[in-house]
């Protein structure tokens, strides 16, 4: 008698597979997540196959030589990824539709193919014609760039063991599928089947494989969490695509930092580097305008300059009105308390706008004095110098809390033409040795607000 195919469901969040479907996965606590799926049973005798013995290796053996990574010629790139490409990982880059993934992985290998890197570029997606189409648009590549089109998960690893390419791109992860699992492609069984190949691959080969995402609604990657647990390295593209700029987002990497970011602009023959974030998100200032700071956060060791806009009006309604864009609501609203008690500013009765202008998103305690700062600009209608930087945490009792790096921040400020930076009291001494810019130490919302 020919086996029945077994129905299982996968949790779509964290691949928790159940005999039935449930509201709530036991796992990871999220609601309606279950999707069923067929699964074919395993051959007759598959269990019994003999494994093959593994060596163990003492840890003193293992060389960890620094020039292993591969510069990738994208500076920005090669920062996010914590100094180039390492052999034989496996990197999963996320983003919205139309952000532009596929561009800058085919840049990737332009990079490479003009140093004489055999790449394997594999698309589920695109013919060979759009691929073309938009290569042509970004100059010219070598021969050592070559194209596949395929989704079948056992003819790509064919062609990757007998091409041995240096660098392979998979775009995307959701259009591939194995004959093994009958489920369709996309689903969760195919998602995790598919990355466990292709881990095995980069392990096995020591080839660098770099896979497409699609991203849910929410932002994250599309298919089960183990996903982003079985790879190396995540990178998410962040920014509104209609906007001109992307931001590179490391949110998880095995061989470097996750807090640094890479700067984009996105151009008509692709991306281009932006080498000064802060110039560029200070470009377009207002002059003499009240509720605007500029202060400064850090993205790894990277400090970056932003303005910080907020509007202050009276309610015409017994409820004010609360918006915040690029930080955090909550945060806004607990720093509006802070002033209306500690200062006693009246501000139950207004309307309070924050944003972060361009588009970006920080969520460091170290703008807390700079939102602060621009609400109280923008209530008393007092602007504040342009060539004033503030930065610091804010407390409940209104004390000005230290921030780490320091010095990194004025430096960059110092660079950027800035004459004055106001810092928290405790962090004076930190950059005293730093010429050419007065630092002016605040203890309290009550010093710092004096300034205006």
């Amino acid at each position: 008698m020919a086996k029945v195919k077994k129905s299982v469901f996968f949790c779509q969040n964290c691949g928790h597979e159940e005999s039935k479907w449930l509201g709530q996965c036991p796992v990871c606590r999220q609601w309606n997540t279950f999707v069923e799926e067929k699964v074919a049973p395993s051959p007759a005798g598959s269990q019994t196959k003999r494994r093959q013995e593994a060596e163990a290796v003492p840890l003193s053996s293992v060389r960890t030589d620094s020039d292993e990574r591969t510069q990738t010629g994208i500076g920005e790139l090669d920062r996010v990824l914590g100094g180039g490409i390492v052999p034989g990982s496996l990197v999963l880059v996320g983003g919205d539709p139309g952000i532009g993934k596929s561009t800058l992985l085919l840049q990737v290998c332009q990079r490479l193919a003009a140093r004489h890197e055999k790449i394997l570029y594999i698309s589920g997606e695109e013919s060979l014609r759009q691929i073309r189409l938009r290569a042509d648009r970004m100059g010219a590549f070598t021969d050592e760039l070559l194209l596949l089109c395929e989704t079948n998960i056992e003819a790509i690893r064919g062609a990757i063991e007998k091409q041995r390419p240096a660098l392979a791109v998979i775009d995307s992860i959701q259009t591939m599928y194995s004959e093994e699992v009958s489920s369709a492609p996309g689903s969760v069984s195919q998602v995790r089947e598919a990355t466990n190949v292709f881990m095995q691959i980069a392990k096995g080969l020591g080839i660098s494989i770099f896979i497409v995402g699609h991203v849910t609604k929410e932002g994250t990657v599309a298919g089960p969490r183990v996903l982003e647990h079985m790879v190396d390295t995540v990178l998410y593209f962040e920014g509104d695509r209609h906007a001109s700029y992307r931001i590179l987002r490391g949110v998880k990497n095995r061989f470097g930092s996750t807090n640094e970011i890479g700067v984009f602009e996105m151009r008509q023959d692709g991306l281009r580097e932006v080498a000064n974030p802060s110039e560029f998100m200070l470009s377009g200032r207002p002059e003499n305008a009240s509720g605007s700071v500029v202060a400064c956060s850090m993205e790894g060791t990277r400090p970056i300059l932003l303005e910080i806009q907020a509007l202050v009006c009276r309610s015409s309604f017994g409820m004010p009105r609360r918006t915040a864009a690029g930080t955090d609501y909550n945060r806004v609203n607990l720093l509006m308390a802070v002033l209306e008690k500690r200062l006693g500013l009246p501000l139950s009765n207004y309307d309070a706008y924050v944003n972060i202008a361009g588009g970006i998103r920080i969520n460091e305690p170290a703008v807390d004095l700079g939102i602060v700062m621009a609400l109280a600009s923008s209530y008393k209608n007092r602007p504040v110098p342009e060539d004033m930087l503030v930065f610091g945490e804010v407390g409940l009792s209104g004390e000005v809390r230290a921030v780490s790096m320091p010095e990194q921040r004025v430096s960059e400020a110092k660079k950027l033409g800035f004459r004055t930076c106001v810092v928290p009291a405790v962090s004076v001494d930190a950059v005293k040795n730093i010429r050419g810019i007065q630092v002016i130490g605040v203890r309290s919302l009550n010093e710092a607000i004096s300034l205006l």
